[in-house]
């Protein structure tokens, strides 16, 4: 049920007409009136035409709903697109029978591509009337473009559930303020501490993310809480409830951040990139995301190829400041480079090359960057770079 868990929302998802497939391509979710949402959006300049409208509402307090296609990303659309962007909300509030400000919006898909408004529009009459607390799992699947699995997650504490689902396994590397994610709680939490909770608990988990180094105009992160919980108290950074609730919206974030690399285009291979010992985590997260991003580290790990020259040329090019002397490797727990040196003989494959080389074949590679003593630490999620990764954004249209 994912988004639908939590007391107070409702949802659903179908197939309109805007994708060639026949795929599921439009979702709606709903939260009870008092619902409260705090968002999280791409830092790309060309965002697209729903971030503007989604970003402006947040800031100005409103939004209990949201409208979600897929097929279209109503980016690089113009004028033409923040038109249909309203047009699409305004005709969701009239089948919701809300105010106009109480829907956001949110479109995947191909770039360039406007909005198929017309089997949309023809279809929201449809999608409101099977709104329903059970139809998260419809929602997540509706959501989903090259995906091959939906993600949802959810988490309890005593008093409260949290919900969620995602989509998007290309075009990811937040670096969030064509990935979508939507959390639930039935919790109520005024707007500014909502948005607290997701800055604090979701930014870093999904701004972790990296499949190919490309932001994408669309990503977007929403939390709403709809306040129907039986425990009608707010929560508040001083009570209690404040730290349940904020590990369990952290919980769902890390397991749909899991989940959506473990999806990635072409993946075989997932990438846990730890840095320990930089100045500052500002620092130990650059140096992350340049070992995650770096290609040769991602077709290495899709080889099978512990070549720790590839992740030294990475820390080195990641723009801090580091001490050559101080850098430490280890792939799967076997130390590869110690205080800046491979050892010799390494590459003639003798017993620690072989070692690494097991490593290397784990579903899950985890590469391990000491700096030296600072008290920076940062994880990145990465993936390798597969020939089917290619193929499918040689082919992707839509």
């Amino acid at each position: 049920m994912s988004v639908t868990y939590p007391l107070g929302f409702r949802a659903a998802g179908m197939s309109a007409g805007l994708k060639p497939s026949g795929r599921p391509d439009l979702g709606l979710l709903v939260g009870d009136p008092g619902t409260t949402v705090a968002g999280l959006f791409t830092t790309n300049r060309v965002a697209a035409a729903p971030v503007h409208l989604s970003r402006a509402r947040i800031a100005e307090g409103h939004g209990r709903a949201v409208i979600v296609n897929s097929g279209q990303a109503n980016a690089a659309t113009g004028g033409r697109g923040d038109a249909d962007a309203h047009t699409v909300v305004s005709a969701t509030a009239g089948a919701l029978g809300v105010e106009i400000a109480d829907v956001l919006a949110c479109s995947t898909g191909v770039i360039g591509e406007p909005v198929h408004v017309e089997p949309l529009l023809a279809a929201l009459p449809i999608l409101a009337g099977a709104l329903s607390p059970a139809g998260g799992h419809d929602f997540a699947r509706a959501v989903m473009t090259t995906d091959t699995v939906d993600k949802q997650a959810t988490a309890d504490t005593d008093a409260f559930r949290v919900g969620g689902c995602a989509k998007g396994i290309g075009m990811i590397a937040p670096n969030l303020a064509t990935m979508l994610v939507f959390v639930t709680t039935d919790a109520k939490v005024g707007r500014d501490h909502l948005q607290r909770l997701a800055d604090e608990q979701l930014k870093p988990r999904f701004n972790a993310l990296t499949v190919d180094a490309c932001t994408s105009k669309n990503d977007t992160v929403l939390l709403f809480a709809s306040g129907a919980t039986p425990d009608a108290s707010e929560v508040t950074p001083d009570v209690p409830a404040w730290d349940e609730l904020a590990h369990a919206i952290g919980e769902v974030g890390e397991s749909l951040a899991r989940q959506l690399i473990a999806d990635a285009e072409g993946v075989t291979h997932v990438l846990l990139v730890d840095i320990a010992g930089a100045a500052s985590e500002h620092d130990a997260r650059l140096v992350a995301k340049a070992v995650a991003d770096s290609p040769l580290v991602k077709t290495a790990a899709f080889g099978g190829d512990p070549n720790p020259g590839r992740i030294l040329q990475a820390v080195g090019s990641s723009g801090i400041d580091v001490d050559p002397a101080a850098i430490d490797i280890a792939i799967g727990g076997v130390r590869l480079v110690h205080g800046g040196t491979i050892p010799a003989g390494y590459f003639e494959d003798d017993a620690l090359s072989s070692s690494a080389r097991v490593a290397m074949k784990e579903p899950e590679i985890h590469i391990e960057v000491s700096l030296g003593e600072g008290p920076g630490r940062s994880r990145a999620l990465g993936c390798d770079l597969s020939y089917e990764y290619v193929r499918i954004n040689g082919e992707y249209t839509t």
